[in-house]
């Protein structure tokens, strides 16, 4: 029997389907087709993947979106899945736009090595708590609009309803608004303000209690996931989330401690000319892993002896406040790494629901 030739795969995802394409091992194109976004479109695809040889790795793009499914479909039989970006602006100038040109690309990244990233397998512990960490910040945003709606609505407001509400906190001027009786005359502008200020902060009221409903859903979730990580100082459950959410259920696809800091945003980017010799601030990775990582240090400058002594060193050195809010952020990005990798989430189980 003669031996299967050695093939990649390369998939551009879709809401309702993917394209699939394969190339041999020196990138010559074999074949390209498209399949549904269901379970059986699924096993059709690896089906037709599998028949033309020996199936090296399949490049997907969109791991973390269209593509997810079909990722953990890949990895559950055994086949070897490679997070893949999608072309740069100046490969489709020159090669052109179509789902069969993006599927060819993406086996090709795979087999020239261009793309070698392992996707997240999103399906332990830390998949569920980024889909009730969702639901938490949509909660917060829309918390904060409504707040900034009920001042704006104060300010333009007839003055006996602004100056019985000017000058109250938060708390108490949704409560005063939130029991008031505003009337039935809403052809009364009065009338009219009083009624949306009620509707407003019953509003807030009600983010409030979904806000707290996800933050007690999601406290026993990141201290099963890394019991050691929420101990650290600084690093409460919305921030460890936050990193955890950015490593994945397999943290161990992370090389080093210096990729995760690169990933997070928090690596030095050499800055040097001529004689000066310095680093500036990363502007690219995980935002929001980055901005988790800027809340730590600023807790800790505030509390933790120990950053506040290495702040002042540092100050006294000359160093800027920004070149020091970098090397806070390298130094936890470091000591996050060694937490996260060590609490071996994806072998622990979720939490029965009593």
């Amino acid at each position: 029997m003669a031996e299967q030739p050695a093939v990649v795969g390369g998939v551009d995802t879709h809401t309702d389907f993917h394209q699939a394409a394969v190339i041999d091992s020196v990138g010559r194109h074999l074949a390209t087709a498209p399949f549904p976004t269901t379970p059986d479109g699924y096993r059709r695809l690896l089906e037709w993947l599998h028949s033309h040889g020996d199936l090296m790795a399949v490049g997907v793009e969109g791991t973390g979106a269209y593509g997810s499914e079909l990722s953990r479909f890949l990895l559950a039989n055994q086949v070897t899945v490679i997070d893949v970006d999608r072309p740069d602006r100046r490969a489709r100038r020159s090669n052109g736009k179509s789902d069969p040109v993006d599927a060819y690309a993406a086996a090709t990244a795979v087999l020239s090595g261009r793309a070698s990233g392992q996707p997240k397998t999103r399906d332990g512990i830390v998949e569920a708590i980024r889909s009730l960490r969702v639901v938490r910040r949509s909660a917060i945003k829309s918390r904060t609009q409504t707040i900034n709606q009920i001042r704006t609505l104060i300010v333009s407001a007839p003055a006996q309803v602004r100056e019985r509400l000017r000058g109250l906190a938060t708390y108490e001027l949704i409560k005063q608004l939130a029991r008031s009786r505003p009337g039935t005359d809403l052809a009364d502008p009065s009338c009219a303000v009083k009624t949306a200020l009620r509707r407003l902060a019953r509003r807030y009221q009600h983010l409030t209690e979904e806000i707290a409903e996800a933050d007690a859903d999601l406290e026993p979730l990141v201290a099963q996931a890394a019991p050691s990580l929420v101990e650290l100082v600084g690093i409460g459950t919305e921030t460890a989330a936050q990193l955890l959410i950015t490593a994945g259920d397999n943290p161990d696809r992370l090389r080093s401690e210096a990729s995760f800091a690169h990933l997070c945003g928090a690596a030095p980017i050499a800055a040097s000319s001529g004689r000066t010799h310095r680093h500036r601030l990363n502007r690219g990775g995980d935002r929001q892993a980055n901005r988790a990582l800027h809340t730590i240090a600023l807790v800790r400058m505030r509390y933790d002896p120990r950053t506040r002594h290495y702040v002042a060193r540092r100050t006294a050195e000359g160093m800027s406040k920004k070149d020091i809010f970098r090397c806070l952020k390298r130094f936890i990005a470091r000591e996050v790494y060694k937490h996260l990798t060590s609490a071996n989430t994806r072998q622990q189980p979720l939490p029965q629901t009593p």
